[in-house]
């Protein structure tokens, strides 16, 4: 994993992203499907969230398919503000979906210990280690500091990880028990 991309790419990649997230929204190309909505994810850190949403541009199946897990932690987001996060977040879609090669996004609750997950599917790991490098700048501004985290699994898919939650134990070398290691869906 590497750290974020200097500021002026992140931003200027950030920019476009923004450019084009508003044509994919003027021609109706997102949807917010419901089927994963309300799953209980349970990691091998021992930490559960509950998918709140998903983003999906609707034809954009992955030649490359990669799988990307995003953490972090808000600052100053506690108690029942974390529900108002959850409602609010819809407006940080802009920020995402227009990257090249995004396909889809599940957000997931924060956990026992205030971490929020982003669980997406992209087409090819370098676009979404690109993606991941210039969201670190977006979430800079509102994360406590060290809490920035994700991992880039090229080849898995989100649907493959939810129905066999122990597939990423073969693609972690750091070994078990870390926190982006699906362990459980219900």
């Amino acid at each position: 994993m590497a750290g974020p991309l200097p500021r002026s790419v992140a931003w200027r990649a950030t920019a476009r992203c923004v450019i084009r997230t508003g044509v994919l929204l003027a021609r109706r190309k997102i949807a917010l499907p419901r089927h994963n909505v309300g799953r209980e994810l349970t990691f091998a850190d021992g930490a559960t969230g509950r998918v709140y949403r998903e983003t999906v541009v609707p034809g954009t199946g992955p030649r490359a398919p990669c799988l990307l897990v995003v953490t972090f932690r808000l600052r100053l987001v506690r108690g029942r503000w974390h529900t108002v996060f959850e409602y609010e977040s819809i407006l940080n879609t802009p920020f995402f979906v227009g990257f090249p090669g995004f396909v889809s996004k599940l957000w997931v609750a924060h956990d026992d210990h205030g971490r929020y997950r982003g669980i997406y599917e992209w087409d090819g790991a370098e676009r979404a280690e690109h993606y991941a490098r210039s969201l670190w700048r977006v979430l800079e501004l509102v994360s406590e500091p060290g809490s920035i985290d994700y991992r880039v699994f090229p080849g898995l898919r989100p649907g493959h990880v939810l129905a066999g939650p122990g597939l990423l134990d073969r693609h972690t070398p750091e070994g078990k028990g870390t926190w982006w290691q699906l362990v459980g869906v219900t």
